[in-house]
């Protein structure tokens, strides 16, 4: 089998296992039948916690005992929150957010 056929199988069998995760939700809680307690529980609770989580990774690496101390990831984050606060939209804030953070590491803290 050639290299080109191998990869387009591998392409195809991702695609597949990809389309079953995305529409299984849809096939377990189907739109007329009530949801589980811990599923609606977790509905809630689940995008705050990654949130939290995502954070916490983002900042383990800091170090604010060298330069430049944890400079760019504070000025970045505090874009980020205030972005969001007036715009209210997640994609101006976190692409804004990105957009500070690298311009910040790559031309102000060399």
């Amino acid at each position: 089998m050639s290299s080109t056929v191998h990869a387009l199988l591998q392409v195809l069998v991702m695609a597949a296992v990809i389309a079953f995760l995305r529409f299984l939700p849809f096939m377990a809680f189907p739109e007329g039948r009530k949801r589980p307690k811990v599923i609606t529980y977790l509905g809630r609770v689940l995008p705050y916690a990654i949130i939290g989580m995502l954070v916490v990774y983002c900042f383990k690496g800091v170090s604010v005992t060298a330069y430049p101390y944890g400079l760019p990831e504070l000025i970045a984050s505090a874009f980020v929150v205030t972005v969001h606060v007036l715009f209210r939209n997640t994609l101006v804030s976190t692409f804004g957010g990105v957009a500070v953070y690298m311009l910040l590491v790559q031309l102000v803290f060399r």
